[in-house]
């Protein structure tokens, strides 16, 4: 079983390669399903493009949820596809997001927290502000985790400690927060990626860190797997890592979806 439910594509501004590179990649790894999970589009905000960087056009979605039918269909002998979208978790909107999610046919949705205190999760600029609060930082990401889990809008939780990304240290403790977080995950029932991208970041860990990824076994959270991939080559990266510490730790299915239903599947 190999399975990638985190990938994106030129579509959002800072992917390289299509949809149909990405399939046609997947298939050449031998990969049973592929998600296709590109950025969604601001739908909050009144201009239809506010940031080609990041996020896709919000008139361009539907023509995005088509060609992943069509190629879907095309390639239906060849691998499963699962359609997906990789959505901002935005507190005070996910009722709007959600309203237009249940329009079209989507496999899963992945909520992430990109966005916060003024910066992008990823952003450099943020660390190097004068009294930047760094403890605090972190802790109203974790916040902002737990809310995301608690909103009931998603399928999948991303990266859920990528405030480490940039490997700005907390001085704080942090272990209560993440047992409390790992609770509100469990009790929402919503599954975790464990998404790879962190290892090609500075702090070169996978999201969530191993710790973490045990706390959450230990209450039964169900895992899914994302490279978080951002052009075909980064397919699958440390797929054997990921898989090989779950069947330790004693995970013994991997999340997948299907019509917004998870389904568990032998790893």
């Amino acid at each position: 079983m190999f399975v990638d439910y985190h990938t994106h594509h030129e579509r959002c501004g800072h992917a390289q390669g299509s949809m149909e590179a990405m399939i046609k990649a997947a298939i050449e790894l031998g990969m049973n399903q592929i998600g296709l999970s590109d950025h969604s589009p601001f739908f909050c905000d009144e201009n239809d493009h506010p940031n080609p960087g990041m996020t896709m056009a919000t008139s361009d979605f539907p023509n995005y949820v088509q060609e992943m039918v069509e190629l879907r269909e095309k390639y239906k002998d060849r691998i499963d596809v699962r359609l997906g979208v990789e959505s901002d978790y935005l507190p005070g909107l996910m009722e709007q997001y959600a309203a237009i999610y249940a329009q079209y046919p989507l496999d899963y949705i992945i909520g992430s927290v990109h966005y916060f205190r003024g910066y992008h999760v990823f952003a450099s600029e943020r660390w190097r502000q004068e009294n930047v609060d760094v403890d605090g930082t972190y802790v109203d990401y974790i916040r902002l985790i737990q809310d995301a889990a608690r909103c009931g809008k998603f399928d999948i939780l991303g990266h859920i400690d990528a405030v480490k990304g940039l490997n700005v240290p907390c001085s704080i403790p942090l272990d209560a927060l993440w047992d409390e977080t790992a609770q509100i995950i469990a009790d929402a029932g919503i599954a975790v990626e464990i998404n790879t991208s962190g290892l090609r970041k500075k702090c070169g860990s996978w999201f969530p860190s191993a710790d973490i990824v045990q706390r959450l076994h230990r209450l039964g959270v169900p895992f899914t797997f994302g490279s978080d991939a951002h052009g075909p080559d980064q397919l699958l990266h440390d797929w054997s890592g990921v898989t090989g510490f779950l069947k330790e730790i004693g995970v013994k299915e991997i999340a997948t979806f299907k019509q917004r239903e998870r389904i568990m599947l032998p790893l």
